[in-house]
């Protein structure tokens, strides 16, 4: 068929992808087929981009949150100038190459973000244009918006079919986020056959009730009308928008609108007929036609012209508003104020206080000196204590969204300048568990706030107490999880959180507990940091070592007491993070936990899985295996093992073997 320029574009875009899936022998050749067309309108006439310099602070974003076309992707990073070269593109799948089969964040080479769980990139879309929106209102002047870009995405079908999907939707219609444009690979089709099997629902509708600006273009391959709709939804400023593109999963192939072309190669004769339906040359893997690296090259020349163009805005900006330049410099870079923390040092604690009152009195305090921390609850910052007073558009209202919170949350911290954080009971971190994972495989600062950590809570019941969840959360990697047992130590842990490159959860209590006298217990102050160190230690060499976390540190320390009067010497050994304490060296482990000291008593009211290698064969774990129950919280923490008393015994019953 006779082809014009940007048809020629397209073409190679869908060969390059359908050649990569077959090297690969694996992958989804379908959707590349079907959305190149929308994916080189929206990059060629659109996005904001400079290829020399992917992390560029005013680029639009570009989220692919339909993963497994990743194909796609690289193929158009490739051709506009990114670092995807043709030999990653032959290497697609295989191990440790630069085009894994789903997306990898690697912003070094244009990829937004991690994506391939359906729906992610939805709601990671979202906290990007949640981001964008801030950093202009902080910094933007009268002529000098050095603030000013778009976040486009394209979604699939089982994006929309995601529950998270439909959670971050509603709420960026509510906040009217009209720089937020996705364009929606309508082709019909998912892994079991026609969508009709069981998604039947007016999209279109759904959305124009979410608030979004809704348009439909009918046939893919429109390039003309696909640019329009890009225009009109630019256009719309008061609305998110979302451009539903009727494509054919497949278009050229034997596959052409069949479930098969999904997920699997073409295969050799599939191939040979795709290329012929194209007019491409069937000898040829991997070829770029030299008229469609001309027009590619030059378009990425454009559009890094338009990034210089910027650049000497912002010198304006520079001159203009020096004071202001330097701080939008700092958070676009993730740097900390000098001695943001001082004010956190200074805070007098009382006697007692819960760990969830803690962190609202340091979010508090550090919003002062943090002029880029934003975050909320999911409708619990009156239970979570998570609202910064005064601080207007950087208190976010998630609303009952647990999931699309850690997917937004997740967005502005891949968004860049800000300090983004999303707070909940502990016991729904299991809703919004897989943007956690996402944010350990990014390895991007997000930071996640859970109260509420234990039976302690109390008459709300087994279905709010959190047993497993420590557990389950230590054992996933990337992740910094810390429990702290007092003021001082979320003190440091949130410092620790701040400070941290990668996501971070805390873990606090409702009930008040003890404060520790740092005078008393001078190891805090360094502890902390080490993931678990000598809280107290035992007046002569110890025979037996208490290792404790979060509101069960105190009961350790009342053990150790009483220990000490039946003559046996014990050691307390805070432990608030397991992550930390393994990142040290091994030398230190072993100075805190002696190996050759093996009656040890560990203390947390939660699932006794992970504590075995710390307790090893001679220890023994007071934790709960079972599910809680409906009691105020102190008779809960009593009838499950957790008093005094039945700790006692349990050390006793140990060193007296």
């Amino acid at each position: 068929m006779k082809t014009n320029i940007d048809e020629l574009c397209v073409n190679t875009i869908r060969m390059l992808s359908i050649d990569a899936v077959e090297k690969a022998k694996s992958g989804h050749p379908g959707m590349p087929l079907g959305a190149a067309p929308m994916a080189y309108v929206l990059w060629s006439k659109f996005l904001k981009f400079n290829h020399k310099n992917p992390a560029w602070p005013n680029r639009d974003r570009f989220v692919l949150s339909a993963g497994h076309g990743s194909a796609l992707l690289y193929s158009m990073l490739h051709l506009f100038g990114f670092g995807i070269t043709l030999d990653d593109l032959k290497n697609f799948r295989q191990f440790g190459s630069k085009t894994p089969g789903h997306p990898e964040y690697d912003i070094s080479n244009g990829i937004e973000a991690t994506t391939g769980p359906l729906g992610q990139g939805f709601g990671m879309g979202v906290g990007m244009a949640i981001a964008e929106r801030f950093l202009a209102t902080r910094f933007n002047k009268p002529e000098l918006p050095i603030v000013d870009h778009y976040t486009y995405a394209i979604v699939s079908d089982g994006d929309l079919m995601e529950g998270i999907s439909s959670e971050a939707a509603s709420l960026a219609g509510h906040l009217k986020l009209g720089k937020l444009i996705y364009l929606y690979d309508n082709n019909h089709i998912s892994i079991e056959g026609d969508t009709n099997l069981a998604f039947t629902e007016d999209v279109g509708k759904r959305f124009e009730a979410y608030g979004w600006h809704v348009q439909k273009i009918a046939d893919g391959n429109d390039l003309n009308g696909i640019e329009k709709a890009i225009e009109e939804a630019r256009n719309k400023k008061d609305q998110p928008s979302l451009i539903m593109v009727q494509t054919h999963i497949g278009f050229g192939s034997p596959g052409h609108d069949t479930a098969s072309v999904h997920g699997e190669p073409l295969g050799k004769d599939a191939i040979l007929a795709t290329k012929k339906f194209y007019d491409w040359p069937d000898d040829k893997a991997f070829f770029v036609p030299e008229e469609a690296r001309g027009r590619f090259e030059t378009l990425s020349t454009e559009a890094m012209s338009r990034a210089i163009k910027w650049d000497v805005l912002l010198q304006q900006y520079r001159e203009n508003f020096p004071s202001d330049a330097m701080l939008f410099d700092n958070d676009s870079k993730g740097i900390l104020p000098k001695n943001w923390d001082t004010e956190l040092n200074e805070i007098e604690w009382p006697a007692s206080i819960a760990t969830r009152d803690a962190i609202g009195k340091l979010l508090n305090v550090s919003s002062e000196t943090l002029g880029n921390l934003m975050g909320g609850s999911a409708d619990l910052a009156p239970s979570t204590k998570t609202h910064m007073n005064g601080k207007g558009e950087r208190n976010l209202h998630f609303g009952v969204r647990e999931h699309a919170m850690g997917a937004i949350v997740n967005g502005m911290a891949l968004h860049g300048g800000v300090v983004p954080f999303g707070a909940t009971f502990f016991i729904f971190s299991d809703y919004m568990r897989p943007a956690i994972r996402l944010a350990a495989l990014m390895k991007c600062h997000s930071i996640f706030i859970f109260t509420h950590d234990s039976i302690g809570l109390g008459e709300d019941g087994p279905t709010h107490q959190p047993i497993e969840q420590l557990t389950s959360l230590r054992a996933m990697p990337n992740l910094s999880l810390i429990r702290p047992a007092d003021a001082n130590e979320t003190a440091l842990a949130w410092k620790a959180a701040v400070e941290n490159k990668g996501p971070t959860a805390l873990v606090l209590t409702r009930q008040k507990l003890p404060t520790l006298d740092p005078k008393l217990y001078p190891s805090i102050k360094e502890g902390l940091q080490k993931g678990a160190y000598i809280l107290n230690d035992a007046t002569e060499k110890p025979v037996i070592i208490i290792i404790a976390t979060g509101s069960e540190v105190s009961l350790a320390l009342g053990l150790q007491k009483t220990l000490e009067a039946c003559n046996v010497p014990a050691r307390v050994v805070s432990m608030p993070s397991f992550d930390l304490f393994e990142a040290q060296p091994q030398s230190y482990r072993d100075q805190v936990l002696p190996p050759s000291i093996k009656k040890r008593v560990a203390i947390e009211a939660g699932a006794t899985l992970c504590w075995h290698k710390y307790v090893g064969d001679e220890g023994v774990i007071c934790g709960i295996d079972r599910f809680g129950a409906s009691a105020p919280g102190e008779t809960a923490m009593k009838n499950l093992g957790f008093n005094a008393e039945m700790v006692l015994n349990k050390a006793l019953s140990l060193v007296q073997k």
